[in-house]
């Protein structure tokens, strides 16, 4: 055993190996203590083993370690009530109770973390490989709408890779706040051609399953929101039948879902004169909870109206709560220490995370100091949203403050009565068709305004801030109106979108001067450095600091344009004057 393997093993005594009566080994396992094992049901029932009866001892299986020291091997039967195993991509776990007690002194804790992204490694036994064999990966958020695996994905096209004999392993972070933690099991393999995947069941799904591993868990649950699904308006899928609360849940989910380019940070109104006011939302982000299986609110009943498993990181209402509450929930989720809970240090660990954060704060304004909570937290999480690739979800039960930043609305109220009428008084006739072409060419425009503003030479440019998307609220409205057309609602809608199509152009012709300023300021600076190089030869430390400064404001980042049409002036000034005093002598 070289150094490196032993300094491994002394690091990570939790590994041990799952052997039959026969010697063969089966899977991995993790050892909590000196007393239970977590592993794949799957396993034990390869390994010859089975839950008894109520609570009898079922058939025996081997449990040996490999990184304790001494190493030990003793016989182990499945603690009762812990056995699940429905043989596709949901559960597959079970607790062991060793029948002797190692002496290790171990005690292992799961930490329920986000499984959207990072680097991770499992370390089981394949075959020819008795004492095991560390196979790194990279989580991939949901390994499928239907199931509650999280994805892994191969790092290494040339390294190990989880295969037979992994099942049941230790999922260990490599970076991120979480490094060395242990965040669920290997559940299974998958080798196709070239493509290589794995998927693990995270601390939050096994703990829904075995609820005597609660002991040994830390972190925060991904999906903290207080309020039920269901407030005496229905509750799952039942919801979906209100033509409103349909049509925000599907927008909603779009734009959170895989599939999705979208970022930034999205308002929701979620009021109580909406009836079931935000039980959709609840209802949306459970369909992502990994601490719950798939039919509770019936994830994947409807594919537009769901999200991927694990697609949310955090979800939590604010109703009632703090703003330090808020703080804390977010920092234990995250696993973000530094900063002592600060705001601040929050903000900040949030916006440098990668993957992106997916984050829903619900009723921000019902908050025991709402004021301070967006202007310390949210407000700035917001701003940096869409350019950090954060997807931020904030519900108001009322309008939000007109100084929040945010990039879209999801607001169901009705449009207002002055916008169903043109100027002239005369209500103007809409046809559904001439409306739904009127919204979809107005989110074309609005996702071809995203795509320039985060072009590297624009975003450098600091352009102004994109005009709030109005086309996910107006499907939303259009949705509603497509049953009833209540008022005329579908002539304000194509009015709000035309309004919104002027904006955009608005923008992109800003956008376009920028640019064009930019290219004519960079152009008519190096002319005019030509231009004294050859009329005043070399420059002298004056003309070489004016120059510097003009160049550092429109080659730095970001570009300072306002800096820069004063700056070139002065050194255009600086120039003419020196050759101004020549041409006197």
């Amino acid at each position: 055993m070289d150094g490196m393997t032993r300094h491994q093993h002394h690091e990570q005594p939790w590994r041990v190996r799952i052997d039959g009566v026969d010697g063969q080994w089966y899977g991995a396992g993790v050892l909590l203590d000196d007393r239970y094992v977590l592993t794949c049901a799957h396993v034990v029932k390869d390994a010859g083993g089975a839950p008894g009866p109520g609570p009898a001892k079922g058939t025996a299986v081997r449990v040996r370690s490999v990184a304790c020291v001494p190493e030990w091997t003793l016989d182990a039967h499945v603690v009762a009530d812990t056995w699940v195993y429905h043989g596709t991509e949901r559960g597959d776990v079970a607790l062991l109770e060793l029948d002797g007690s190692p002496g290790c002194g171990q005690r292992t804790t799961l930490w329920r973390a986000p499984i959207s992204g990072g680097s991770v490694r499992a370390y089981g036994f394949p075959a020819r490989a008795p004492h095991g064999l560390g196979a790194d990966a990279e989580l991939a958020g949901s390994g499928g709408r239907e199931g509650e695996w999280g994805q892994l994905k191969k790092i290494d096209a040339d390294g190990p890779w989880i295969e037979p004999g992994y099942s049941g392993a230790g999922v260990m972070a490599l970076d991120g706040e979480f490094e060395r933690r242990v965040i669920g099991i290997v559940v299974a393999d998958f080798l196709g051609g070239n493509t290589k995947a794995a998927w693990m069941l995270p601390t939050e799904t096994i703990l829904y399953y075995v609820e005597r591993i609660r002991e040994f868990c830390d972190g925060e649950p991904g999906i903290a929101l207080l309020g039920g699904p269901g407030n005496g308006n229905g509750s799952g899928d039942a919801l979906l039948k209100d033509p409103l609360q349909r049509a925000l849940t599907t927008e909603l989910a779009h734009m959170l879902s895989g599939d999705s380019s979208w970022s930034g940070a999205v308002v929701l109104v979620t009021g109580r004169a909406t009836g079931p006011g935000s039980s959709w939302l609840v209802r949306l982000a459970r369909t992502s909870d990994a601490a719950a299986p798939p039919t509770a609110d019936g994830r994947a009943s409807t594919r537009d109206t769901s999200l991927g498993f694990g697609a949310v990181d955090a979800a939590y209402d604010a109703r009632g709560r703090t703003t330090d509450e808020v703080i804390g929930y977010l920092a234990r989720r995250f696993g973000i220490a530094r900063g002592g809970y600060r705001a601040a240090g929050l903000v900040d660990a949030l916006t440098h995370r990668r993957p992106p954060a997916c984050v829903i704060v619900d009723g921000v304004d019902q908050a025991v100091d709402s004021e301070r909570l967006i202007s310390e937290v949210l407000a700035p999480l917001a701003r940096r949203a869409r350019a950090r690739g954060i997807r931020l979800v904030l519900g108001f039960e009322e309008p939000p403050p007109g100084d929040l930043p945010y990039d879209a609305s999801l607001d169901p109220r009705p449009l207002p009565a002055v916008e169903q009428t043109d100027p002239g008084g005369q209500e103007e006739t809409v046809t559904p068709e001439a409306a739904h072409e009127a919204v979809r060419l107005l989110a074309r425009a609005e996702a071809h305004a995203v795509r320039a503003q985060q072009l590297p030479a624009n975003r450098f440019l600091e352009p102004p801030r994109l005009p709030v998307a109005q086309a996910p609220r107006l499907a939303v409205r259009l949705a509603v109106a497509d049953t009833a057309d209540p008022g005329g609602e579908l002539g304000a809608v194509v009015r709000r979108a035309r309004a919104a199509q002027d904006d955009l152009t608005r923008y992109t012709a800003a956008l376009r001067a920028m640019q064009s300023a930019c290219t004519e300021l960079r152009v008519t600076l190096e002319l005019h450095r030509g231009r004294a190089t050859r009329l005043i030869g070399e420059e002298d430390l004056r003309l070489l600091e004016l120059y510097a400064a003009a160049a550092r404001a429109l080659h730095g980042v970001p570009i300072d344009l306002a800096a820069a049409h004063r700056r070139v002036p002065r050194y255009i000034a600086e120039i003419d004057r020196r050759v101004e005093g020549r041409d006197g002598q």
